[in-house]
């Protein structure tokens, strides 16, 4: 690959799917993605190699949701585990995103193919997560029906902003992608490749080829930080809803970055710039990308100025 070409991993926020929160259809799904597509395939007729990875928050809930009705209505019904919810989000959010990415490298005459892995990631059964589960996930129930769900089901349940309670899970950091080196291999024959979908399906190995999944959801910004550094990527680029990191956000002295040191980034995060679940997480991920080895940079920044943000007009980039 020559030296303005590059190998990038971009990860998907969640407005690059559902750009409207309102409006969470199949359909509605579909034409962002085109709109999302776009901008990406701007980047793949540059020349760069593009692997994507993307959240799944509102689908996996979606679905999860469907599943606790159906038993609702007939508890002759099962619920749907976990891990295969994430799996069925992966599929067709990767299908969604692959028809558009398509289409428009079609439109524009490149000669390319796109495929989705449905992909595990490998985390650690110790990992602190799995002790204090945070992640909220499905429906809403009342007290009476979460302890029910408690005892039957084994289920952690907590009670969410005065709405009702809800399931929790885990949250651990990847320490492995399963498939990694399926999807090195399409990337290294010129493909562009949907990977980690909603952060992955979570499993721990049980030795002699078995791993299990385990209800739990990954962080997407982790997990394409470590497939960005299995796939020896250039280039890390985190997309969110705004074109460039902060401090002091929201606030009268409020100051864009274009450009952040590893040392400034951890200044800023010991000082409380950036919230948890939020931006936090995305400059976690960063530096995690650039402390991996020397050369490596993460651009954050909004999917429409992605270009832009590789070309160094705008965006924030660590590293």
């Amino acid at each position: 690959m020559t030296q303005d070409k590059k190998r990038i991993v971009i990860a998907l926020g969640g407005n690059a799917l559902q750009a409207d929160s309102k409006d969470t259809t199949a359909k509605k799904q579909r034409e962002t993605a085109k709109e999302t597509a776009q901008p990406i395939v701007d980047l793949i007729e540059e020349g760069h190699e593009v692997i994507l990875a993307h959240g799944n928050g509102p689908q996996v809930g979606q679905i999860i949701a469907t599943y606790e009705t159906a038993v609702e209505h007939d508890d002759s019904n099962q619920l749907m585990p976990f891990p295969e919810c994430g799996a069925m989000s992966q599929g067709y959010i990767g299908y969604h995103l692959q028809q558009a990415v398509r289409e428009e490298m079609v439109q524009r005459g490149v000669a390319k193919e796109i495929a989705t892995v449905v992909t595990q990631v490998v985390v650690d059964e110790n990992d602190p997560g799995f002790q204090n589960p945070t992640k909220p996930v499905g429906s809403f129930y009342s007290q009476e029906d979460a302890k029910k769900m408690e005892q039957e089901l084994g289920f952690v349940m907590k009670e969410d902003a005065g709405r009702g309670y809800r399931r929790v899970v885990a949250s651990p950091e990847p320490v492995d992608v399963v498939e990694a080196p399926v999807v090195s291999t399409l990337v290294d024959q010129g493909h562009v490749v949907i990977t980690v979908g909603g952060g992955g399906i979570p499993v721990v190995d049980r030795g002699n080829g078995v791993l299990e999944g385990k209800p739990a959801v990954i962080d997407k910004d982790f997990a394409s930080e470590k497939v960005a550094e299995i796939l020896d990527a250039d280039l890390l680029i985190i997309l969110t809803a705004v074109e460039k990191v902060a401090i002091n956000f929201g606030k009268p002295d409020q100051k864009e970055l274009e450009q952040i040191s590893v040392k400034e980034a951890y200044r800023y995060i010991e000082e409380g710039h950036f919230a948890p679940g939020s931006m936090l997480p995305k400059v976690k991920a960063a530096l995690k990308f650039v402390e991996s080895a020397p050369g490596r940079r993460t651009l954050i920044t909004s999917l429409d100025k992605a270009k832009e943000g590789i070309a160094g007009k705008t965006g924030t980039t660590i590293g």
